[in-house]
């Protein structure tokens, strides 16, 4: 591999350079700082530069001359067609018009903030707005019980419900475990080895058992709905459907609210079940508390009205990360990017969505199921 290299000559009371070799970036690397000092010293506005003996050029190569010539081609060159139009790609980039600098402002914060208000009211106003057209869709759906999309609520159900049983019983398990046995190392201390029966029936039951569910269908199920709805946007899918007269809200996001919304108390049941198993097993393994004594205490220390609330929670929480989900996934613009965005936006929004309702919740059904 021929190393780059010039040759000087004087002819006619001017200079002339002659560059040949390679002017790439593995035989310019090491020696760029002499070829920029060498380039600079014979570098004059009437030096011709003889440029027809190159081998190949790069970027890296040209760049070394562009920064000699001043950011600008020589009058006098004698060069390639393949070689010139690297150059002339790097002259298309340098003049190209650069961003206008923004000037900093005291008042950047407040445009930031008023941008970020404005962009809440934004999803506010069309998150009332999908809430508003589900309701129209269910009164038609009771007006006209033939138009019920009875397949894409039962195929909604499936993916939403009975796929999700195994990690939510997994999961569930290892909560119970979890929350019996640090439970187990206090009472311990107080000789109340009876209360845990209280402790974990009233967290699962009550608070542990839906909120659980409520997060892992919002990151399972939530944003597959949401990537799916954003990919049909992608591909113009929901556009075609509105084209054939098929209405995207009744055929789309009503089998996946009523979906969710039927499968999430069914899975807080399920959730629940399986972790007072777990915390049961744990609470025997670590207290020496019999499986009889469990089931016994049970319904004394948990009143059944803790169930219908964890039950109410779990439906609520089911069509809100469901309307959450569809929300964000209709805002999907038609590039990647969106659809990447707004998929993790609608499971971070549903968290936030299920914890804000859950402390609703809390504080609406204080004075219920707690026993005296």
């Amino acid at each position: 591999m021929s190393a780059a290299h010039l040759e000087v000559t004087v002819r006619d009371g001017g200079q002339h350079v002659r560059l040949a070799g390679r002017w790439t970036l593995a035989t310019t690397s090491l020696r760029a700082a002499d070829l920029s000092a060498e380039l600079g010293r014979v570098a004059a506005a009437d030096t011709r530069w003889d440029c027809l003996d190159l081998e190949a050029i790069d970027s890296a190569g040209a760049m070394l001359l562009w920064r000699a010539w001043g950011r600008a081609l020589p009058v006098q060159l004698e060069i390639k067609p393949e070689h010139w139009r690297v150059f002339e790609r790097i002259q298309t980039a340098d003049h190209e018009p650069r961003p206008a600098v923004v000037p900093v402002s005291p008042l950047n914060g407040v445009i930031v903030v008023g941008s970020a208000t404005i962009g809440v009211g934004r999803h506010l106003a069309d998150f009332v707005g999908l809430i508003g057209q589900f309701a129209l869709n269910l009164v038609h759906v009771i007006r006209f019980p033939a138009d019920l999309p009875k397949r894409e609520i039962s195929a909604n159900l499936y993916k939403s419900g009975v796929r999700a049983m195994p990690v939510t019983a997994l999961v569930g398990f290892l909560i119970g475990v979890v929350l019996s046995y640090l439970s187990a190392l206090q009472l311990k201390q107080f000789g109340a080895d009876i209360f845990i029966v209280n402790i974990i029936g009233l967290g699962i039951v009550r608070e542990l058992g839906p909120v659980l569910v409520a997060i892992l269908v919002a990151g399972r199920s939530g944003s597959a709905m949401t990537a799916q709805l954003g990919v049909m946007r992608v591909t113009e899918e929901i556009d075609a459907l509105s084209t054939m007269g098929v209405a995207r809200g009744l055929r789309l996001i009503f089998p996946k609210v009523v979906a969710l919304t039927i499968a999430m108390p069914l899975l807080t049941l399920w959730a629940t079940a399986i972790a007072l198993s777990g915390g049961m097993v744990s609470a025997q393994m670590q207290l020496d508390i019999s499986y009889g004594f469990f089931f016994q205490t049970l319904p004394r220390v948990v009143p059944a009205a803790n169930l219908w609330i964890g039950l109410a929670k779990g439906a609520v929480f089911g069509m809100f990360v469901a309307l959450v989900a569809c929300h964000f996934g209709l805002r999907v613009r038609p590039n990647t990017e969106s659809l990447s965005s707004n998929t993790t936006a609608a499971v971070v929004t549903a968290i936030t969505v299920v914890i804000i309702l859950d402390s609703i919740f809390a504080i609406a059904t204080r004075g219920i199921g707690i026993p005296g």
